[in-house]
């Protein structure tokens, strides 16, 4: 489906406007600021910088033995992390990250795919291809059975069991749309060389809605909910983000996640578009947005993720910002984060390149997609899904699927396609308790093997499977030393995977 030159003559019509007016509900905001006043104090976050600057490698190095007992830091802590310049400590800094992301997550990898649903849009945001104003864009979106055809690709050619689809913020793709196409995915079911695949998990990157809206989104079965404030300093949103436009309300898309946690998801995502601003100030806002989901609701973020700016179609403010991140200082913001939050998911994408990706997953990642294609409908129609009319900003890594897995196995890491936890209820206040004490890591493993023996069989190249067995020989080695009570079921269950049933799990 495409746009028409009715389309954009009509882009603000009394239907649109009056569509963006309701969009926003006042009281959904009021109810969780305190005095009137939101959680990200500009002043505090200043202060903490200025005053932790040269900090004392001792107590930089007490910092980070409080990391290792899994507990969040304050802002002071992590101020000082951000001012440590010497190369000796940032070593030691990305030595602990990585012990943490072992010690809560073990040595597993979760990947997905973005599924781009459509490109219309009510915004206008500074930095996005597929902002209202870029009028070279072709506009569309898929139907249902355009979904399932690119569902189909992603669960039966490539072997994905994990997908993030992503909406624009446009009547055309409102809760209804949403509720179908997550439907629609869930729906497909393909055959593989030696059993059935679907995708079991539909995490959902959208625009701020209502707690009504969210409630059907988890009657849908979705997984998490990602909403990345995309800066959380004021006057850089305002800039970025028009005040006549739906995302120029920075209230609205603050407390989206203390919508979501109030409407029944309890995983939620939260990110920073890294480039828009200061990353040190955005850091610490990141750390202020955790520190109050756990506040309120006994729950942090399940993820966060720092996506860098990219080029994109029609949008020179990227060209223009004065706060391009290098990739020194994004590795560092990574290594901090982990150290932070320790507790928390982290992911990395391909908007990075390969080599970037590689380094970062030695300094916390948990998750990064692959075989990536933002194109509308570009899954289905390769040869089409490089054109930049299509697409909201530059890819930095399009490899397949099964030459990432390779490169993980070769780097001593098992890719995980579990999705078990969440429908055992190892969701929200569970997870976080199970990730914080290491325990979630022994779940985590034991389903781990399991999934990735049936992508080693269902979908990988002879080089990659090769590669893989190696990794899946050392994992069971481990269970039957680390976990020897569970180690029958494994193997039982193991076996029964290798004889072609699916979705076994503990």
């Amino acid at each position: 489906m495409t746009v028409d030159t009715q389309d954009r003559k009509n882009i603000r019509s009394a239907d649109m406007d009056l569509w963006i007016k309701q969009r926003i509900k006042q009281e959904q905001i009021e109810k969780y600021m305190q005095n009137d006043r939101d959680f990200i104090d500009e002043d505090l976050i200043f202060k903490a910088l200025k005053k932790n600057v040269k900090p004392d490698p001792v107590r930089i190095r007490d910092i980070l033995q409080k990391s290792l007992t899994i507990t969040m830091l304050d802002p002071d802590e992590t101020a000082a992390l951000i001012n440590v310049t010497d190369p000796e400590l940032l070593s030691e800094m990305r030595d602990v990250a990585y012990t943490i992301k072992k010690k809560v997550y073990d040595n597993r990898i979760v990947t997905f795919a973005p599924l781009y649903m459509g490109n219309y849009c009510v915004n206008n945001c500074a930095y996005c291809g597929f902002r209202t104003h870029n009028t070279g864009m072709k506009r569309k979106m898929l139907t249902l059975e355009q979904v399932k055809k690119e569902t189909e690709v992603l669960a039966g050619e490539i072997g994905h069991k994990r997908l993030i689809v992503v909406y624009g913020e446009h009547p055309r793709t409102d809760i209804d749309y949403m509720c179908d196409t997550i439907k629609a995915i869930y729906s497909v079911k393909v055959k593989t060389k030696n059993s059935w695949n679907s995708i079991r998990r539909v995490n959902v990157n959208a625009a701020p809605l209502s707690i009504e809206d969210l409630r059907r989104l988890k009657e849908c079965g979705i997984g998490t909910y990602q909403v990345f404030q995309e800066t959380y300093h004021r006057e850089t949103y305002e800039q970025v983000h028009p005040r006549d436009t739906l995302k120029g309300h920075y209230a609205w898309r603050l407390y989206c996640m203390h919508r979501a946690m109030e409407a029944g998801i309890d995983d939620v995502g939260i990110g920073v578009l890294f480039g828009l601003y200061d990353w040190r100030f955005e850091v610490l806002a990141l750390l202020l947005h955790s520190q109050d989901l756990e506040k309120r609701f006994g729950v942090g973020p399940h993820t966060i993720s720092f996506p860098r700016l990219e080029p994109a179609a029609d949008a020179p403010f990227v060209q223009e910002t004065k706060y391009k991140v290098s990739d020194d200082d994004f590795k560092k913001l990574i290594t901090i984060i982990r150290l932070s939050v320790p507790h928390t998911g982290m992911i990395v994408t391909a908007r990075e390149s390969a080599q970037m990706r590689r380094d970062v997953i030695t300094m916390g990642c948990t998750q990064t997609d692959a075989s990536t294609r933002i194109g509308i409908g570009a899954y289905s129609d390769r040869l089409n899904q490089q054109e930049q009319e299509k697409q909201q900003f530059l890819l930095g890594d399009t490899r397949e699927l099964d030459d990432v897995i390779r490169e993980f196995a070769e780097m001593g890491y098992i890719t995980s396609f579990c999705t078990a936890g969440y429908r055992c209820g190892r969701t929200g206040e569970c997870i976080m308790d199970l990730l914080k004490t290491g325990a979630e890591g022994k779940f985590c493993k034991l389903n781990a093997v399991l999934t990735f023996r049936e992508w080693l069989d269902d979908f990988a190249s002879s080089e990659t499977k090769a590669a893989g067995e190696k990794v899946i020989k050392k994992e069971i080695e481990e269970v039957r030393s680390s976990i020897p009570t569970v180690f029958p079921t494994l193997m039982e269950y193991y076996e029964r995977t290798r004889k072609g049933e699916r979705d076994l799990y503990f």
